[in-house]
Formats: structure tokens, C-alpha cells, sequence
């Protein structure tokens, strides 16, 4: 019996200002919407009708008009949305202001530099709808466990410094207020989510990174030693530690070297930061588990299915399913690498998809990234969107993510999702076994190479081997070191255009006309016979994909 996950309280509008404010958002017409509970975040599309949930974030990306923005404001505001961000600058007219009062909608601003992916990351860090544990926020050192900003901004106070806290990649977890304090630099590294590489770069070659991993006492690090405008102010960095194991660091930007009680402050509060990083861990870990079981026992189809759809939210929602792998064959010597590379991927089309569809489940099933992503509206182009939207997501990834994506057929109900399912699958394993030719693709555009698949499994299976014309070709290639079933098959790929078909083996035409002759006779095959013809080609397609063609450059 699967058991409710609780969820804690939803973070207040008034919450996520003061948090990103300074750098990423800026009030525009907030008026008494502060209180207001946020509960999702959405990418605004003009050419779809996604589901908005209670309490949303907007993101009006490519909204700039003011005619735009009023109307962008009261359609959310119906929907119930509770603010909607905008590029800025933002001319807070009359007219949004009326807007955004009768709305009941916020308008906010993003600022310049900040990238959109980046600040839908950094809402989600704080709006995250469920926890793991009690239903009551447990607390470490007197804040909501997991909390990262409340504890920055408590370690800048004891301090007298704005700081970020970073990962072992030195990718921003959170920063405190009063960054405006600070220089341009950390003003970049904020906007950009992660140090400048140009500063990073100069940290390591000056051996800083060594000091404040090998070290247990904060480094200071003075901005002169770096040709660098935008580093105007000394940093202070302390690593975050538990036991052996670094998990992260705390940087302050200071304008002197930190008294003994404020260095002392700033280790212990190294220590809750730890402990607070260490909560969030096992927390992803052991939702990140409970999702994939929620996925896989929806995606199965069997008597649990329906309460796994209702728990995700799905319940009655058309969905499709997609199946995403990666390409290219497996190392076996890098097994852990391999499996972070699809967790990381995994994680990324978690974001992507709830960006699009704020109800879309993501999880990694075995080898398999499997996501349900719901279709409100019209089932005409449901196909049409959802390769939109896993073209659109393989294309930011670029081919570093070296991934493909299955797309099964639309599913109204739970046995539904299991085909969708099923059909995502064959989908992928084409994608896959053609090498990336191809990476989006649904099942009904690759319907006949899956059953294809599906029968070369099959005479596999029973131990089939080829026979006839094909049998004799091969034993004749073997013997003779030439090309003959690879004269015939590009014979039979190019519909008997002798042009083509030479171009494709790369011989002359002359050459390519004697080869044919010579298959003919050898393998005994009647070319003119369509259903020899048929027979020849279907062999070669279930043959071994290194029985297919004799060895490059082989002559007769």
C-alpha cells in the first residue's frame, strides 16, 4: 500500500523577494499580493494552452508590450496565478498597475543578464511542494531543514557580509541579501548561477581551491592578486565539511579580514550548513527514489497504477509518455560515470517538462528516463506538441547530452499510459539502434523499423540463420574477400538505380553492373522477381548488422 507523501507549506510571494530581490527580481506593481502562497512555476506559451496551477509563477518570456502584458495579466489572474515575471526594464505605467490590482496579480521584473533557466531553477529551490519527513518542517539550528537562504542570510548577519553558498562545482545553492553590497563580480556570479569561469580559473592556478579543501580555517583571498575590474572586494571562504567528505563552501564578500568572533561564527556555521546540505541529500535521494516507484508502478499498468496516477497528480489527465536514452555504447569500466551522466540528464528533462507542464513526472527507470507529461486541450496535435517540446529540450542540452527521445501515443487512462509506454519504448530502441541519426521520434514514425526490430529479435530468438540467394552471397563474400551482398543490398536500398546504387558502394557504374551480373549468378537470385526481390531484402534486414556487407574495399 503506498502511504501519502506530506507536503509542507507553500512559500509566500513576500518570501521569494526578499530572497531574490537584490539581484533577480524587482517589484514592478506588487501592491498587498505578498502574503499570496506560490505553488508552481510556468513558462508562458502564446501557441499552447498548458495548465496553470493555483498560486503560480508566470514567466512571460518574450512579453514585452505593455498591451501584451496587460492582457497576459488578467488571462493568469483568471486562471490563478498569483505573479507574472516580465524582462526588464519595466515601466511601471498606470496601466499595469490597474492591471495588476484588478488581476490580483503581481508583475515583477527580471533583470537584465539573468537567464530565465536560472531563475525557474532558483523558484523551484523554493517552492518545492513536498518534503520528506514530518508534515511539519523539521529545523536545524532553528531553521525549516533544507532551508539555504534563510541560512545565508543568517550567516551574512552574524558576519556583517553578503555571502553565497556553492557546491563542490562552485554552482550557486544559495546567496544571502545585501548582495548589492558587494562587486560586480559576485553580482555575475549570482546572475550567472555559477563563478566566472575567468575567476575560477585564477583561484585554482593561485591555489586556492587546494587551501580550502586540504585547510579547516577560512582562506582570504585578496582581489589584487587579479587583473580584474569586477573583483573589487576580498573574499572570505570557508569549505563545508563532513567528516572527509567536502560538500560545498561559504564565500563572503568582505572589505577586510573577518575579526576572531566573526571567523569563528563563520566555522560554526560551516558546520549547520553541513548538516543542512546533508538533509537535503537524503531528502532528493529518498524522494528522488519514491518518484521513480510512483513512475514505474504508474507506467506498468497494473492494480496499483491508478493510486500511483492519483499521488502524481495525473488523474485523469490525457498524457503522453516519453523515453529518453543515451547514445552511443555503454563503458563498462566507467559503470559510475554512466549513471550519473543519466541521472543528470534525467534531472534536467524533470525541469524542462515542469517548466512546460507543471504536472509532468520525471523519473529514471533502469537504464530509461521516463517522463508523463499531461496534454490538456485538444488531442489533434498532441504529437505535434509533445516533439516540439523533446526537440526543444535536446537542443538546449546540445549533443553534450548525447541522448535520444521515444514518444509514445496519446493515453486517456491508466492501461492507456502502460501502452504509451510501450510505444515510447520501441520508439527509443530505434533511435538508439540507428546511432543518433535521428533523436525525437514517435511510434508511429518508426512503427515499421520497431517491428522490424521486434522480428530480428524474434529469428534470433529460434537460431535463424539466412538461406537462398542470401546464404549463398555470404558464403561466397567469405570465401573471396568481395562485396556482393553489399553490391545487393545497395542495389535494392536505391530501388534498382544503378546511379545511385554505385554512388552509395562508391565503385563506377560499369564496375557496379558487372558486380550485379555476378551476384545474380552466384547467388542464383532472379532480380526481375519481386518476390525474390522482397525475400532478399527482408533477410538483409534481420541480418547481423556485421553480416550485412563484406569488408571495405574488397573487389570480386
Amino acid at each position: 500500500m503506498l502511504t501519502p507523501v506530506p507536503s509542507k507549506p507553500h512559500t509566500s510571494l513576500g518570501r521569494v523577494l526578499e530572497d531574490l530581490g537584490d539581484v533577480l527580481l524587482e517589484p514592478v506593481a506588487v501592491g498587498r499580493t505578498t502574503r499570496k502562497q506560490l505553488g508552481g512555476v510556468v513558462i508562458h506559451d502564446p501557441h499552447d494552452e498548458s495548465d496553470i496551477p493555483g498560486g503560480a509563477v508566470v514567466l512571460g518570456v518574450g512579453v514585452r508590450e505593455q498591451d501584451e502584458v496587460v492582457r497576459l495579466l488578467h488571462d493568469v489572474g483568471a486562471r490563478g496565478a498569483a505573479a507574472l515575471v516580465v524582462r526588464s526594464p519595466v515601466t511601471p505605467a498606470p496601466e499595469l498597475r490597474r492591471a495588476a490590482e484588478s488581476s490580483g496579480v503581481a508583475l515583477l521584473g527580471l533583470a537584465r543578464g539573468a537567464s530565465w533557466a536560472q531563475l525557474a531553477a532558483m523558484l523551484r529551490t523554493l517552492l518545492a511542494e513536498e518534503d520528506v519527513g514530518e508534515v511539519s518542517p523539521q529545523t536545524l539550528g532553528g531553521m525549516p531543514s533544507g532551508d539555504l537562504f534563510a541560512l545565508a542570510n543568517a550567516i551574512a548577519a552574524l558576519i556583517d557580509a553578503p555571502v553565497t553558498i556553492e557546491d563542490r562545482n562552485n554552482r550557486i545553492l544559495a546567496f544571502s541579501g545585501r548582495q548589492d553590497e558587494a562587486d560586480p563580480s559576485r553580482v555575475e556570479t549570482i546572475l550567472g548561477r555559477q563563478v566566472p569561469e575567468r575567476f575560477a580559473r585564477g583561484l585554482e592556478r593561485d591555489g586556492v581551491f587546494e587551501k580550502l579543501y586540504r585547510d579547516h580555517a577560512p582562506v582570504y583571498v585578496d582581489p589584487q592578486r587579479y587583473d580584474d575590474s569586477a573583483i573589487a572586494l576580498p573574499r572570505v571562504a570557508l569549505a563545508v565539511r563532513a567528516g572527509d567528505e567536502v560538500l560545498g563552501s561559504i564565500w563572503a564578500a568582505v572589505r577586510e579580514p573577518l575579526s576572531d568572533e566573526r571567523t569563528q561564527a563563520l566555522i560554526d556555521a560551516a558546520k549547520l550548513v553541513a548538516l543542512h546540505l546533508l538533509r537535503l541529500r537524503a531528502g532528493a535521494d529518498v524522494e528522488r527514489r519514491l518518484r521513480a516507484d510512483l513512475v514505474s508502478t504508474a507506467l506498468e499498468g497494473g492494480s496499483g497504477a491508478p493510486e500511483a496516477i492519483a499521488r502524481l497528480g495525473l488523474l485523469g489527465q490525457p498524457s503522453i509518455v516519453l523515453a529518453m536514452g543515451l547514445l552511443g555504447a555503454p563503458d563498462p569500466e566507467d559503470d559510475l560515470r554512466l549513471v550519473a551522466d543519466r541521472q543528470r540528464v534525467a534531472d534536467a528533462l524533470a525541469m524542462h517538462l515542469s517548466a512546460v507542464q507543471p504536472r509532468s513526472a520525471v523519473a529514471l527507470v533502469g537504464d530509461v528516463a521516463y517522463g508523463i507529461l499531461p496534454m490538456p486541450g485538444g488531442q489533434a496535435d498532441c504529437q505535434e506538441r509533445s516533439v516540439r517540446v523533446a526537440s526543444t529540450f535536446l537542443e538546449r542540452t546540445g549533443r553534450r547530452a548525447a541522448a535520444a527521445i521515444g514518444i509514445g501515443p496519446l493515453a486517456l487512462d491508466a492501461s492507456g499510459l502502460h501502452a504509451s509506454r510501450d510505444g515510447a519504448d520501441r520508439a527509443l530502441r530505434v533511435l538508439l539502434t540507428n546511432g543518433g541519426a535521428k533523436r525525437v521520434a514517435t511510434a508511429e514514425d518508426v512503427h515499421v523499423d520497431a517491428l522490424m526490430l521486434e522480428l530480428a529479435d524474434l529469428a534470433a530468438a529460434r537460431g535463424d540463420v539466412a538461406t537462398g540467394p542470401v546464404a549463398r552471397l555470404l558464403a561466397y563474400d567469405a570465401q573471396h574477400q568481395s562485396q556482393l551482398v553489399h553490391t545487393l543490398r545497395c542495389w535494392l536500398d536505391a530501388f534498382g538505380d544503378i546511379g545511385a546504387a554505385s554512388a552509395s558502394a562508391y565503385v563506377h557504374p560499369n564496375t557496379f553492373r558487372y558486380r550485379l551480373r555476378r551476384l545474380a549468378e552466384v547467388g542464383e537470385i532472379d532480380l526481375d522477381d519481386a518476390g525474390e526481390r522482397f525475400a532478399a531484402m527482408l533477410q538483409l534486414r534481420l541480418l547481423p548488422r556485421d553480416a550485412r556487407t563484406g569488408p571495405p574495399g574488397a573487389e570480386d
